[in-house]
């Protein structure tokens, strides 16, 4: 019993507190919709595969207007995906997606939960998917969440019946549903979850589908729509202003990094679901039809359920505390309730109305937003009442003073602020604050989490919480708050922080690739920073057998607690090609600190701080080029600039509206970075003088681009036309289309070795189409498809070169990948053969 209600706090807990750094403060008209939801005792759960597949207005429409308990399961955090905000990718990336989809819940009124499953990119078929993944270990997540949610009713995103017509994420996402939906009641199934958990059978479970899956919208309307519910989810919602589509809206304008701003829309829109399994309920505009989700769902919910019938009836806008008797009375029938999964929801649920009734304000507030281990953090605590309500404060517990008594009892009084001041001692075993799925080294397809009870969780829970006691109507009750941080920006106003646990001292090289074009030695800076003040001790490169590092070890001393020190160490490497990894080894005392702190500080998600493997790779690599001087016009977010410094060459960021005649002509070449033409409207205005500067004898490179919005009338100086062709098996076998090209054998030989080592893809959104002008250099393709010949394509214009490529060398040059590097140094040299370029940058 004791461990399945700790199991449910946990649950519950991560839904209601995590991310919540800034208190909620509801108006009447939100109370009032609060207690509607108080009155109604279903669930739904949304399932599909990332971050923003989600439909976002059924998920607000099953929130706010049926006011059922509302979640999205996404199977991945969307690590894979592209980054239009900013150059994060892979884990770091799913870090601000998964953020970015508990903003969009705290707007659409759903919880958000995941599975252990890594996006590792693109799949074509779910065989594929499943190969990658532990398909058992994913399922069991799906069964896992099913049992602690416990939904009457499923809604996947996709057809599990339609392998290989969309991404296999898609379809496996809808297939492990399915399948969890029928294992999630059976007490044979993943049996070690019923230590804390109960078998649980939904009800119903559905596709929703729309005239989309039926490839137009007049086979939709032919369609036989006898096993499908028609929902209109347009509805208006007074109390807020906005129409169910308006909410669904700013929540999916939440994925900002995806690029996925939305404008909402008025008016009727039907949403379709149809029944995959279960009973089709006779009502076909309400999918809870024959559930009972009153209170008598639960034994001794009756009386309950007409107190707060009562409550709601006789609401008092203008004065939401005179419900709180009655808040109270119903508080303590819940607390006395069998069911525990319903006591637990609605416990939490009347704690939140009970405290927004009175006006309640409790903050717990930390003088630093990062604190290390056995250190001494100064707190204030302010509570206010802001009603006529008697409430009196009892006692605080924070985190680590188990359940010693510390403070005088007091009462609240009407709109009085009380403040108090103390110090927390932070545990000298207290873990460091990081995403818990990256603590420990999983695989391609699955995270590796240790702590079951963490599996599905959005992210770490916070290890420092006060419990306020007060007393409400004679009656105890406890308010859980997180410690946070917060300052007055002269800009944005009161910020919030989360207080975080930080090691004392992090470190990292200051180049996550450094690539030796030749056997000469560099200088390698090493960043040490702070986690206390006073911090001494010496640093260390631990650095492959055939490489040398040189001093061996230097001394740091940093005065000030989030402070850094810049080191340089000079590192050899060997004379022949080769690769490995060098690690910053902090040596503090007896502790030795191998961990970098990555800040991840974007204004629409919260503040987040990252603990990784501080690992640099260094590559020696054996690479020619000509051409020294790039310029680069940055599109959605890359790397590539800094990796082009890195083998040699002179880049500079042009912005687009700096483009002129006189401005390229400085260049060798210019490259367009990824989805530029997708995302930088002033680039429709410069398209003619890029080509000008082609034919005048430049290179151009343009990185790959969507087929959708693009902003130019003409991608290139001759017919070109993209598809969405992709290559997703990074080792699958490239052909030389034409081998004695030029851009294959100058000023580097490539081969097939070139191709080894690629990460995640080879490359996606080839054209399919292109003018005679165009050469094909390469040919590739996924298992079982046909030949995919429009990856790299070239063609002369004028004195010129345009080159187009979807390689993705945007996910290669961060993993050091020294064939990207020999290929993309070749597009850059291509027409310059025993040509002496000119210093034209510094002219």
């Amino acid at each position: 019993m004791q461990n399945t209600l700790r199991f449910l706090f946990l649950f519950l807990f991560s839904s209601s507190l995590l991310n919540a750094q800034q208190p909620n403060k509801p108006s009447s008209s939100e109370i009032f919709e609060s207690i509607k939801k108080l009155n109604f005792l279903g669930s739904v759960l949304y399932v599909a595969a990332h971050p923003d597949d989600e439909n976002t207005r059924l998920i607000s429409y099953m929130s706010n207007a049926v006011k059922a308990q509302t979640a999205y399961l996404s199977i991945t955090r969307g690590d894979g995906g592209q980054n239009l905000i900013g150059p994060e990718l892979r884990e770091l990336l799913g870090v601000i997606r998964t953020q970015e989809l508990l903003a969009a819940r705290r707007i659409d009124g759903g919880e958000q939960r995941f599975t252990r499953a890594n996006d590792f990119g693109y799949s074509k078929h779910p065989d594929e998917t499943f190969s990658i993944w532990n398909k058992d270990e994913v399922l069991s997540d799906v069964v896992l969440f099913i049992r602690k949610f416990q939904p009457d009713i499923i809604i996947n995103r996709f057809d599990h019946r339609s392998p290989g017509s969309t991404h296999g994420h898609h379809t496996g996402s809808a297939m492990l549903s399915v399948e969890a939906f029928d294992l999630a009641g059976k007490s044979t199934a993943y049996p070690n979850q019923l230590k804390n958990l109960q078998p649980w059978q939904p009800k119903r479970i559905f596709f929703n589908t729309s005239w989309w899956f039926y490839g137009s919208e007049e086979n939709f309307e032919k369609a036989d729509k006898s096993n499908l519910l028609e929902l209109d989810t347009g509805v208006y919602f007074p109390s807020s202003g906005l129409s169910n589509p308006e909410i669904a809206a700013l929540s999916r304008s939440a994925h900002k990094s995806q690029g996925f701003g939305s404008t909402g829309s008025r008016g009727e829109e039907l949403e379709y679901i149809e029944l995959i399994k279960g009973d089709l309920p006779k009502d076909k505009t309400n999918v809870f039809d024959g559930i009972d989700t009153s209170w008598n769902r639960v034994k001794g919910g009756k009386v309950i359920g007409e107190i707060l019938s009562e409550v709601q009836n006789n609401f008092d806008f203008r004065n939401p505390s005179a419900s709180i008797p009655k808040l109270v009375e119903a508080y303590k029938l819940i607390q006395q309730l069998d069911n525990e999964h319903w006591r637990a929801i609605k416990t939490e649920e009347i704690k939140s109305i009970i405290a927004a009734c009175a006006g309640l304000y409790l903050e717990v507030v930390a003088n630093t937003n990062q604190a290390t281990n056995n250190s001494k953090v100064p707190v204030t605590i302010e509570m206010i009442n802001r009603s006529a309500a008697t409430i009196v404060f009892t006692n605080l517990k924070i985190t680590d003073r188990l359940d010693k008594k510390l403070y005088k009892q007091f009462t609240l009084a009407n709109n009085e602020r009380e403040q108090l001041k103390d110090t927390l001692l932070i545990s000298k075993n207290q873990a460091p604050t990081t995403p818990y799925w990256l603590t420990s080294k999983g695989t391609l397809g699955m995270y590796a989490v240790k702590d079951e009870q963490l599996i599905g969780l959005p992210e770490t829970p916070r290890a420092y919480t006060a419990t306020f006691t007060l007393e409400i109507e004679k009656t105890p009750i406890e308010f859980i708050r997180p410690l946070v941080y917060k300052t007055n920006d002269p800009v944005k106003g009161e910020v919030y922080k989360p207080f975080e646990i930080i090691p004392e001292a992090t470190a990292k090289a200051v180049e996550k690739v450094i690539i030796f074009e030749n056997d000469q030695q560099k200088e390698i800076k090493v960043a040490v920073k702070a986690g206390k003040d006073n911090l001494e001790g010496y640093v260390k490169l631990a650095h492959p057998k055939d490489w040398n590092v040189y001093p061996e070890q230097q001394k740091i001393a940093i005065a000030n607690k989030g402070q850094e020190q810049t080191l340089v160490f000079t590192v050899i490497p060997p004379k022949v090609q080769s690769e490995g990894l060098i690690t910053p080894m902090v040596h503090v005392g007896d502790a030795v600190y191998t961990r970098e702190l990555v800040e991840i500080d974007y204004d629409h998600i919260p503040f987040q701080t990252v603990l990784l493997p501080s690992e640099s790779k260094v590559v020696r690599l054996d690479i020619a080029k000509k051409g020294e001087n790039i310029g680069y016009i940055e599109g959605a977010g890359d790397t590539v600039p800094e990796s082009l410094r890195q083998i040699g060459y002179n880049v500079a960021i042009i912005k687009p509206e700096e483009i002129t005649p006189e401005v390229l002509s400085r260049f060798d070449a210019i490259v367009v970075g990824i989805r530029a033409y997708n995302t930088v409207d002033a680039l429709k205005y410069k398209q003619q003088q890029l080509f000008d500067f082609v034919e005048n004898g430049g290179n151009l490179i343009v990185q790959y681009n969507t087929n959708f919005r693009l902003k130019v009338d003409q991608l290139a100086p001759y017919d070109l036309k993209i598809s969405r062709d992709r290559v997703t098996d990074e080792q699958s076998k490239v052909r030389f289309l034409n081998p004695n090209h030029e851009l294959l054998n100058f000023p580097n030989k490539i081969t097939e070795a070139d191709f080894e080592g690629w990460t995640q893809e080879r490359g996606l959104y080839f054209p399919d189409e292109w003018s005679n002008e165009f050469t094909p250099l390469l040919s590739m393709n996924d298992t079982g498809e046909s030949a995919k010949n429009g990856s790299l394509l070239v063609a002369k214009h004028g004195k010129g070169h345009y080159i187009y490529t979807g390689l993705s060398f945007f996910r290669e040059f961060p993993e050091g990948v020294s064939g990207a590097y020999r290929l993309f140094a070749n597009m850059l040299s291509i027409g310059k053969d025993n040509i002496n370029t000119t210093q034209k940058l510094n002219d």
